[in-house]
């Protein structure tokens, strides 16, 4: 049976940690000897976890439909900080977040021997790769289009590459504000929120007469939401589905990101393969002395 890990608990964790009882990654073997391998994973409807079961071969066709083959025993949190705070108190711990959120919390394992960073992405030597999409509706407003119009213009590619994220225009044009006004609710991804809201900070500065607030939830409710009308831009960090554009929602690509797999600083782990990775998180391999021997 899964676990399920929340911001609560983390905080709860953390406060344990603070007061010196009952660390788990104090006591754990940082990847080595027998220790067991604490495999987290992201929540149904996470674009991240769409994203890396595609990338890593984890879904399967059984019968015509695809099948998440995350092992049971995954704990699973609920969003990309819970997940790094998650990681950073299990030594023994192995998960995956997007690589602009990446921090000196945890530590990125080296990928089939390239470095998860920016420069790999784009040379392509880092393979493990995923779109950052807006997800637009039939019927945007204009202060909507602004915003997008603002995010793909240079001033937007900028502040994305600027936050580590790798931009998808580099010859747009400058950002010339229209006479639109009103508020845009944006709502999605945990994983595209960060820079979503670096976004907004700019945007706010550049064009006073529109509001724009940011929602954290997940890609399928990103999605979901958009086409239900509560948010008037969605955010999702996977592809969307046939069976989501089928009702009336359309996705534009404003970055790409890549897969950043995490373990614990402690671990004596820097590199696995792509097979490896698959083993681990289908529960074909649990424990880190079948990885390091």
């Amino acid at each position: 049976m899964k676990k399920f890990i929340s911001f609560a608990l983390i905080a709860a964790m953390a406060v344990t940690t603070l007061v010196g009882c009952g660390n788990k990654g104090a006591k754990a073997d940082g990847g080595s000897s027998d220790a067991a391998i604490t495999v987290m994973s992201r929540e149904d409807g996470s674009g991240t976890r769409g994203a890396f079961i595609e990338l890593f071969g984890i879904e399967e066709e059984e019968n015509g439909e695809k099948v998440d083959k995350t092992t049971d025993e995954a704990s699973i949190t609920n969003s990309t900080s819970v997940m790094m705070s998650s990681v950073a108190n299990d030594a023994n711990a192995i998960g995956y977040i997007s690589l602009g959120s990446l921090n000196d919390t945890v530590k990125a394992v080296k990928i089939d021997g390239a470095e998860a960073s920016v420069d790999n992405v784009k040379n392509g030597s880092y393979k493990v790769v995923r779109p950052f999409n807006i997800v637009l509706g039939k019927k945007t407003s204009d202060a909507a289009n602004d915003f997008v119009n603002y995010i793909m213009s240079a001033d937007g590619q900028k502040i994305i590459e600027d936050n580590g994220y790798i931009p998808v225009d580099e010859g747009a044009s400058a950002y010339q504000a229209s006479n639109a006004k009103g508020k845009v609710v944006v709502g999605g991804s945990s994983s595209v929120s960060p820079v979503m809201e670096k976004l907004v900070e700019a945007y706010s500065k550049a064009n006073t007469n529109i509001q724009v607030d940011v929602q954290t939830t997940d890609s399928t409710t990103g999605v979901s939401s958009t086409v239900e009308g509560s948010y008037d831009i969605g955010m999702a960090s996977r592809d969307l589905k046939d069976d989501e554009t089928a009702q009336g929602v359309e996705g534009k690509t404003i970055a790409k990101d890549g897969i950043a797999v995490i373990v614990n600083n402690e671990s004596s782990v820097d590199e696995l393969s792509t097979d490896q990775v698959k083993s681990i998180f289908t529960g074909e391999t649990t424990s880190w002395s079948d990885i390091t021997k």
